[in-house]
């Protein structure tokens, strides 16, 4: 009896090992485009950068893996020489202080108005049907566009922005002409840019809260504001939690609003950020094993501050059981 329960056990593990081994061999054929372009697109690149990053390339001069590699050793490969130079310069510390500035103000900001956004989409207020037509073009206009929109608002001699302030008796400041400025400046437009998609996004949380729990509720005597923080709040961390990591990573990585409203980093270098400067290096300053090389430091920073924001969940995100 054993020995037939030992073999039918065997029969099912191989008959399942079987079945795999096909519907791998079924499936193959519809993954292998994406699987090349996946690999010759992507993971390639990754490898290259990281090769790229110990040396001194200028990305102009030939790259080759043939017979002329080993005079290529010869005449660019550094080591860690890259890395060394950009931990012990100054411009890093400068545009991370930056980006941290960016996302004190970003994501905050960027939250209350989402929230905002998605509180009047899930209501039933009149004129609601318009605003759910409107609110999503900041997302689909490209970048190009709204920067130079912004610019003109933000343009302290005829901008709207300053009109608007000088009505009410205030002098408007320099915006992307004055160094205190010019980052709170991308953080309106990024916000601007950004709330639609992100609104959209906590809407989806604000409708997947269950009714009971409002009306259990409204039989206790519980008003709007309890309501919100003691149902809506806590059930829709789980989108927060999901937002703050894609907003997170995104701020890390601004780039468009920052090469248009502010070129060359904005004035005194306050909105130099690391994909700015990750450009500069690589093409205008030909030096592409540096731009490699923060490439690397800005996916560790990201790939440690997602690791951090993953652990650190269980102690604030609440999730419907």
């Amino acid at each position: 009896m054993k020995k037939a329960r030992h073999n039918s056990k065997g029969l099912g593990e191989i008959v399942m090992k079987h079945s795999r081994t096909s519907g791998f061999r079924v499936a193959l054929p519809f993954l292998l485009p994406s699987l090349v372009g996946f690999l010759g697109f992507s993971v390639l690149p990754i490898i290259a950068t990281l090769f790229i990053s110990m040396t001194n390339w200028d990305g102009l001069s030939q790259l080759t893996l043939a017979s002329d590699f080993q005079g290529f050793m010869k005449d660019y490969f550094v080591g860690l020489q890259n890395y060394k130079e950009i931990f012990s310069n100054a411009e890093l510390y400068q545009v991370l202080s930056n980006t941290l500035k960016f996302v004190v103000l970003y994501i905050p900001l960027m939250l209350l108005v989402s929230l905002c956004v998605a509180g009047i989409l899930n209501s039933k207020a009149h004129g609601v049907g318009f605003f759910r037509v409107v609110y999503y073009i900041p997302v689909i206009t490209s970048w190009v566009a709204g920067s130079l929109i912004w610019k003109w608002v933000l343009n302290p001699q005829y901008g709207i922005l300053n009109s608007m302030l000088s009505s009410l008796g205030i002098h408007g400041p320099q915006w992307l002409q004055s160094p205190q400025w010019a980052m709170p400046a991308i953080v309106l437009a990024s916000i601007w840019k950004d709330m639609g998609y992100f609104g959209l996004m906590l809407l989806s949380g604000l409708q997947g809260i269950n009714h009971e729990y409002y009306e259990a509720a409204a039989i206790d005597g519980a008003n709007n504001v309890v309501r919100f923080f003691k149902i809506t709040l806590p059930l829709l961390t789980p989108t927060i939690f999901f937002v703050l990591i894609i907003s997170l990573i995104n701020s890390f990585q601004i780039f468009p609003q920052v090469m248009i409203m502010t070129p060359d980093g904005g004035p005194g270098g306050s909105t130099m950020v690391m994909v700015e400067r990750i450009y500069k290096h690589g093409f205008t300053y030909y030096e592409m094993g540096i731009a490699s090389a923060l490439s690397w430091i800005l996916f560790v920073i990201i790939m440690v501050l997602t690791f951090v924001q993953m652990k650190l969940q269980n102690k604030w995100v609440n999730y419907d059981d």
